[in-house]
This record gives C-alpha cells, structure tokens and sequence, in this order.
C-alpha cells in the first residue's frame, strides 16, 4: 500500500502518452517525438455507416502509417461495464474491429455505467461499492480477458453524483476486484482531484489503501470549476499538484506503472493551441524522468 508521506524523490522513470482522435496531422506531428503511447478511443473515431457505428477508415489508415516508436492502447468510454442489463455489445464491435486491423499494447475502460434499461443516460456514472456488484464486474471482466487476450484496465471515474453506498471503500472495491480477475488500473489523479473538491473524498486515505502494484497507466488532465464543482472536461493543461500525486503513485507501484497519459478533448485543441500541447508533453517527460 502506500506511504502517504510526500517525498521529493526523483520519480520513477515512466513514459509519456497522450490522447489523439486523429483529424489533426500538424498536431500529431509535434506530439509523436515526445510520446511512448498514443492512447486512442474507438468511439471518437467512429461514423456511422448504414445505420451502423463503424470506425473511421481515413483515421484507421493514418493510425496504420505510424512507425514502431509509438504504442497504440484502447481507451473505450461505452461499455457501461457496470449496467444490470448488460454492457454495449456495439462497443466490443469497435473493439473487435479495430484490434484486428491494429496491435494494441494494451485496452481499458472506465468503471461505472452509461446506461439503464438499454437507455443512454449521456454521463457516466459510478457503481455501487457492494460484493453484488463485485462478482457481476468480476464475472465481465474475466470475459473481456478471455476475449481479447491482452491486459486490461479499469479506471476510477468521477463521482458526478455521491456514492450510493456500498460495504467497500473506493481502494478496497479496486483492490477486491483486481484480486479476482487480475486485471489492472488506470489511475487517473485529476479524478481524485475532483472527487476531493466536490464530495467528502479523502486522497490520503485513497492512496494508503490503494494497491499501486495494479497501477499500469495513469492520466493527467485538467478541467474547470463551474458553480463550485470542479468538471472533468479535459480542456486544460494540468496543475502541479495533478502530476505531484501521479509521481507518488508511480513511486509506489515499484515499476509496474508504464505510462502516463496526458488527456484532452479535440474541442479544446484551439482553446489550448499546438505549441502549448507540445510543450506540456515536455514538461511532463521532465516530470516523469523522460
């Protein structure tokens, strides 16, 4: 577990990723020289053709073209992993689809759920904490890791709205879950940010419960604050204290941790600009020992 004790230690060494939904070859180019991983959502990179979701053949092909420096990971938004009904089955298409035209290093998704009764609900929200609710992620994970044969991810998300109660702390319901499955984390520290600004969420006790050896990837981004609550939009650069609390993780997962994965929204490119995106990347290979 880990020492909540903050040491200014040279981090761990761990290589730099970002988030890319195609469409922007001049961005790409700035980006690609400062990047281990390209972290790709296939849902963001679909069109629908024939009434039917399918990935983008334009965006597939320039994926395609990218040489042997850079490693493709998954990063799905749709599988509502947690829903009583069932997850997306037009989501594991996607998925299907684009690890048969790409290697992937690895594939993730987040921990919560997207829909009720087969309706979208347009967020994404969390689980209840409850062994009920364990064995039902733990039977759908096992079945995703049979599937697709890679490792696979599961991300704490942001608590939109407070907990609906459960017998397990947040790390514990982590833990508990890559204890049976073996799967691993994404552990993104603006999300805690968030949880901590908006709700009762102690970090502290978060990362001294937290077994940091599943960490493998983490994500840093940055949003806003509107009406007091701070969103997890991913449309600005990240805060000191955002990557400070990924240093610790990463110091703590003993070199499991491979990646960190800077995030932003195509929507916010102009906002942010080519040049600061690329110099953002720089700092955070300076900060992770790049």
């Amino acid at each position: 577990m880990m020492s909540t004790a903050t040491q200014q230690t040279q981090p761990r060494r761990c290589a730099v990723g970002v988030t890319y939904e195609g469409r922007d070859a001049r961005l790409l180019e700035r980006m690609l020289p400062l990047v281990e991983y390209l972290e790709v959502t296939p849902e963001t990179i679909s069109e629908v053709h024939g009434g039917e979701l399918r990935l983008s053949p334009d965006i597939m092909a320039e994926l395609k073209s990218l040489g042997p420096d850079v490693q493709i990971v998954l990063h799905g938004v749709s599988l509502s992993i947690g829903s009583h009904d069932g997850w997306s089955d037009s989501y594991l298409r996607l998925a299907d689809e684009f690890m048969d035209q790409i290697d992937v290093a690895w594939h993730s998704e987040h921990l919560g759920y997207t829909k009720v009764d087969g309706q979208h609900l347009g967020i994404m929200l969390a689980l209840p904490k409850t062994d009920e609710m364990l064995d039902i992620l733990s039977e759908r994970v096992n079945a995703i890791q049979a599937r697709y044969r890679l490792p696979f991810l599961i991300e704490n998300i942001v608590h939109v709205i407070p907990d609906a109660g459960g017998t397990y702390s947040d790390a514990a319901f982590l833990n508990a879950l890559t204890q049976r499955t073996g799967c691993g984390l994404i552990l993104d520290t603006y999300n805690l940010e968030c949880d901590a600004h908006n709700h009762p969420f102690d970090i502290e006790a978060f990362l001294a419960e937290i077994d940091a050896t599943r960490v493998r990837e983490l994500h840093v981004a940055c949003g806003v604050e509107h009406n007091g609550f701070l969103l997890d939009v991913h449309s600005k650069l990240t805060r000191p204290s955002t990557v400070q609390l990924a240093q610790r993780v990463i110091a703590d997962a003993l070199g499991h941790a491979q990646a960190v994965v800077f995030e932003f929204m195509p929507e916010a490119v102009d906002g942010l600009g080519h040049e600061a995106i690329e110099s953002e990347l720089q700092r955070l290979n300076t900060a992770f020992g790049g």
